[in-house]
């Protein structure tokens, strides 16, 4: 590959065709998160190009400097995700034949997309590795040119054309931050701004599990990761190019790497600015930026974010959706034991001190104390967890934090429970009640001492009406009497007793 220099691929960017077929994009004020971090954070909005990202510039700026001969021949990549759609409208914008070359484990709506802009689509492998192998025989074998989703001059000064526009639409950035899989996008900006606005800083943002860069720059070289985490599956990458490593090297200033929740977090944020839903990979650079904000003394400032894309799976926002507020420190997990008695539950939820919970997971046993696992909102985070939980073990409760226990958050937390290891007189109702600060204490002094409770589950999903579910180990005689709690606790509720999945997983054989 032939290297540019940074006046070449100035000019390169300038000359840049891309608008043919992308669009400029609007350079957003997420208003809400300014006043949270006292600074003026400005979104880039590359999720309202044609394709719903930004790797339709990189794309079409390598098609348009293909020979005569190249074009006549036909292009092909290899991608599951944006790059596949940016190569694919291109193409049909040109009039090019176009193969793309996806994993056979490709969801169908990915599929569809790229056959809607007139891509011929190639399933092959069960990998993303096994796709590009084949689509570098099929390109030897059709004569195809392969365009390189990231490590290609032509597709770095492509994405280089967003670096132009933040200039032309705010001459007073002091930071940029770019989400960083392969390196083109970072590359693209860094050697644009650097050869103009030197004093601007360029933060990289990778993701704590696919931080290829990183690992290159400690290295001092491209380096090879043993696996990458999916869930940003935008900048899932294990190598970082080379062209893009030599740039990313020389001109960006500094990387930051987050995690999963602060993603989250990040997409939560972008939502309740704009009401747009960016990708785990396009709300990256703002959870950086977030994180870059928390540990550095920036104020008065203007911050630039690049919501790369969003073309979400719409069933990953469930994950979204349960994590946002643990990445954002507003939401604390805890294992703690309570006495296997009545009213426990009940004492324990006075010793919050008022503190919303979020989540309370429990099933008896024969044990002498009970083991739950329950969600806390902490709106201060450490500052506000840490006397919590000294104070609560001074009340004799074993305490563990379980905020950052992947495991624990990803599986442990749904199964919790099981059959007990006693036989008990067990009644089981789901219960609906009105989201609002006392109805979980109502509840529990309404229902909570008139019988011991033998399950319960229920989890704040920031809806107008809260689910629980609750068994009761009622003694023979009891049930009238209990009925009547029932109505004058004023909440809708249906006996579950004899639905079938209770019986199957949770109650008692002898029940």
């Amino acid at each position: 590959m032939t290297q540019l220099s940074a006046a070449q691929y100035l000019k390169k960017i300038l000359l840049a065709p891309v608008y043919e077929a992308a669009i400029e994009t609007p350079l957003q004020p997420l208003n809400k998160l300014s006043a949270r971090l006292n600074n003026n954070v400005l979104l880039k909005r590359e999720d309202l190009q044609p394709v719903h990202s930004f790797k339709l510039r990189g794309a079409y700026n390598k098609l348009a400097n293909l020979s005569q001969a190249q074009k006549q021949a036909g292009v092909i990549a290899a991608s599951a995700g944006n790059h596949a759609q940016g190569v694919a409208l291109s193409a049909k914008k040109m009039g090019l034949k176009a193969t793309i070359v996806m994993p056979k484990t490709t969801p169908e709506i990915k599929i569809s997309a790229v056959q809607a802009h007139g891509a011929n689509v190639v399933l092959f492998g069960s990998s993303f590795d096994e796709a590009s192998t084949h689509s570098k025989a099929l390109s030897k074998e059709h004569n195809y040119t392969l365009i390189h989703p990231f490590d290609d001059p032509d597709v770095i000064a492509g994405q280089g054309t967003i670096a132009n526009e933040l200039l032309q639409q705010n001459s007073h950035i002091d930071k940029i931050f770019v989400p960083v899989g392969g390196g083109g996008l970072a590359a693209g900006i860094a050697v644009y701004i650097k050869q103009l606005m030197p004093n601007i800083k360029i933060i990289a943002v990778e993701p704590r599990s696919a931080a290829c860069l990183k690992a290159a720059l400690e290295n001092k070289a491209p380096i090879t990761l043993d696996k990458v985490g999916l869930f940003a599956d935008g900048v899932a990458v294990k190598t970082i190019g080379t062209e893009t490593f030599r740039l990313c090297q020389q001109y960006i200033d500094d990387v930051i790497t987050v995690n999963s929740d602060e993603i989250c977090a990040a997409v939560k944020d972008i939502f309740e600015d704009t009401r747009a839903i960016a990708e785990p990979a396009g709300a990256l650079s703002l959870a950086g930026l977030k994180k870059y904000n928390a540990k550095n003394a920036c104020e008065n400032e203007n911050h630039v974010a690049i919501l790369s894309g969003a073309n979400v799976n719409f069933h990953g926002l469930r994950y979204v959706s349960e994590r946002c507020e643990l990445g954002e420190q507003k939401e604390s997990i805890l294992g703690v034991t309570i006495p296997e008695k009545q009213g426990a539950f009940l004492d324990f939820c006075n010793k919050l001190d008022g503190r919303a919970i979020t989540e309370f997971n429990y099933r008896i046993n024969a044990k002498k104390e009970a083991h739950i696992f329950v969600g806390i909102r902490t709106p201060n985070g450490e500052s506000e967890l840490t006397p919590l939980i000294e104070k609560l073990t001074q009340s004799d409760h074993l305490v563990c934090d379980l905020s950052r226990d992947e495991m624990a958050k990803l599986h442990v937390r749904y199964m919790v429970g099981g059959i007990p290891q006693q036989a008990i007189n067990e009644r089981l109702y789901s219960f609906e009640f009105p989201e609002h600060p006392n109805a979980l204490l109502t509840f529990l002094n309404t229902l909570g001492t008139q019988a011991s409770i033998s399950l319960f589950h229920y989890r704040n999903h920031g809806a107008a009406y809260g689910q629980v579910l609750a068994g009761f180990d009622l003694k023979e005689g009891q049930l009238s009497s209990f009925n009547q709690h029932l109505k004058a606790l004023g909440y809708h509720y249906k006996d579950e007793s004899n639905n079938p999945a209770y019986q199957f997983f949770l109650s008692h054989l002898d029940n």
